[in-house]
């Protein structure tokens, strides 16, 4: 008899025609996974074969618009979810209304505008998100939360809350921005399940190797029981960042050269990239996009697809430009962009670029097409664009020797700027400047003119720390500033650490003292001066941490919750909640903050 050995997941709820979602599940053995629902809907798969392991996409049909409906998973026509004896509440999957009236959003504009960013309802789109989640268990297991070396898991304590309170308000869908597992932190039970099956003395050591032991690190995430009930209820969107593959991934072509010298990068590449298409990118598809992907028809053609995903992933680490792990969600008049800064990059020192031209191509046109068909754009990118200045500067004044601003691509300062770049991180968007600049331009240009979004929201992880940063385009800038609120949301991380030194030089970045310090290295490195200059409105905040965007018509507004260690357990606080959504746009002769 099958049974289930992850999951389920609901990835993936249509805004459109409110009608299907699907659902993801890992089972033990071949067999036909069901979705049957309360309500009548429902939907079925057979399972498809990577690796000796087994896996569904459940596309759901048939759901009624505005409604929540109870489902059961089916292996086989048996039941194995719920669970007996589940102490959570039903797995449900909740559908939003069909909008009346001439457009989409069911309101004009003017009625819109009126609408409150604070208040619930029709029309209404919640979005949380953060990065960063290191998985393992506390010392002392899940009965004491205080017994965690890193605190609290956020996205624990916000199942816990969700699951005990029924009339909690859910978010609508969760946005995780990379590191969803660790490939190359691993914990100590991880450790000991690979010392079973090799020696850690040899390379990668105690990191991962090959897809089986990927396969690990999903298991310790995503069976966490309070966990496990959140994903299988609330709708997720993922994007890959560094630590799912290794730390640093794709900084250089130095870093590049060196790394896939060793013996077992093409392995660990390799199954990085199958597990993430397995375990994370195809649940970001709808189900039309799914119905076109050759490779998921191509997996589900043969009793075992583990040598076409292979070729799949070594083709994309091969050829960044023949694979978009990229892709647009809409909700109701909300259009979110989740970007790729990380596999799609030119790491050519005089052609460096976070996105490749196909790839900056396809950000442009979706981020330009149908102008006044949304109210909020959210472009979720792993790294911030932007970062404390000072920490900015530095990643420019390092590209800049590394392309030989200072005594030639292979003169001393390059060298200087490569061995910084590697040991300090310097590898977001400032570090690849005209790739920063272009997002720049891109942004000011969407958030212009009448049919502007009320919001361009840069949602962004990585840091292991939170802060609000907004803007300030220059007077007279051509095109002029745009008539949207722009911001940087940056929340990390979900569960992990940050050193106390690295906290104090965060701090030390948005600091009078930082700004002049790199003023100062952007003029040793001959950087120029920025398209734009942003301040810190809020922030920085550290700890295990999420936010959480309410949209209601063209307003909007944000909270920001940690988890906090308790003698009753861990608990949720909310120490930012604020709307985000004002008049006019600002330009540098209103302020000169950076």
């Amino acid at each position: 008899m099958a049974g289930l050995r992850l999951g389920p997941l609901l990835r993936y709820v249509d805004w459109e025609t409110a009608s299907t979602a699907t659902v993801w599940v890992e089972a033990d053995r071949p067999c036909t996974a069901v979705i049957r629902c309360a309500d009548g809907a429902s939907g079925s798969s057979r399972t498809f074969a990577v690796a000796g392991h087994h896996y569904a996409l459940v596309v759901v049909t048939g759901l009624t618009p505005g409604s929540t409906t109870a489902y059961e998973v089916l292996l086989d026509e048996h039941r194995v979810w719920p669970p007996e004896n589940h102490r959570f509440p039903a797995s449900t999957i909740t559908t939003p209304p069909i909008p009346t009236g001439g457009d989409k959003g069911g309101e004009g504009r003017e009625e819109r505008e009126e609408g409150n960013g604070e208040a619930g309802g029709p029309g209404t789109v919640r979005i949380a998100f953060g990065s960063c989640r290191w998985a393992a268990p506390p010392a002392g297991g899940h009965a004491s939360v205080r017994s965690d070396p890193v605190g609290p898991d956020a996205l624990d304590t916000l199942a816990a809350r969700l699951a005990a309170d029924p009339d909690a308000v859910r978010p609508d869908v969760l946005l995780l921005l990379g590191d969803q597992v660790y490939a190359d932190e691993t914990s100590q039970a991880t450790r000991r399940r690979l010392a079973a099956r090799r020696d850690l003395d040899e390379p990668p050591g105690a990191e991962v190797a090959d897809y089986d032991e990927y396969t690990c690190l999903y298991d310790e995430s995503w069976r966490d029981p309070e966990v496990r009930w959140l994903l299988s209820t609330v709708p997720s969107c993922m994007i890959f960042d560094d630590h799912d593959v290794i730390d640093d991934w794709n900084t250089s072509a130095a870093w590049l050269t060196e790394i896939r010298s060793t013996p077992w990068w093409h392995e660990r590449i390799v199954s990085g990239l199958m597990s993430y298409w397995v375990y994370q990118h195809l649940g970001n598809l709808s189900p039309a996009e799914l119905a076109a992907d050759p490779l998921y028809a191509a997996v589900h053609a043969t009793p075992d697809g583990t040598e076409q995903v292979r070729r799949f992933a070594a083709g994309a680490d091969a050829d960044p430009t023949g694979t978009r792990w990229s892709y647009r969600r809409v909700f109701g008049r909300v259009r979110l962009l989740m970007v790729d800064s990380r596999a799609a990059r030119v790491l050519d020192e005089q052609r460096r670029a976070m996105l490749h031209p196909q790839e900056a191509r396809w950000l442009r046109e979706e981020a330009l097409s149908g102008p006044g068909s949304f109210d909020h754009l959210l472009i979720g990118t792993s790294l911030p664009w932007l970062l404390p200045p000072l920490v900015h500067d530095g990643e420019q004044w390092s590209a800049a020797l590394c392309r030989g601003e200072r005594g030639g691509p292979d003169g001393r300062w390059a060298r200087v700027g490569e061995y910084l770049r590697q040991r300090s991180d310097l590898e977001h968007w400032a570090a690849f400047p005209d790739s920063f600049g272009q997002l720049t331009e891109l942004i000011r240009e969407v958030g212009s003119g009448p049919d502007a979004p009320a919001t361009v929201c840069v949602l962004s992880g990585d840091v292991h720390h939170a802060y609000i940063a907004e803007p300030i385009w220059p007077a007279g800038v051509p095109g002029g500033a745009p008539d949207a609120r722009v911001l940087q949301l940056t929340c990390s991380p979900v569960h992990n650490s940050i050193p106390g030194p690295l906290k104090a030089a965060f701090r030390f970045g948005w600091s009078r003292a930082g700004r002049r310090l790199g003023r100062l290295l952007a003029r040793h490195g001959r950087t120029g001066t920025p398209p734009v200059r942003w301040d810190k409105t809020d922030g920085p905040w550290f700890g295990n941490q999420l936010m959480t965007l309410t949209l209601h018509g063209r307003k909007a507004a944000l909270s920001l919750v940690q988890a906090k260690s308790r003698r009753t357990g861990a608990q949720l606080q909310t120490v930012f909640d604020r709307s985000l959504t004002h008049d006019g746009p600002s330009t540098f002769s209103q302020s000169t903050k950076r």
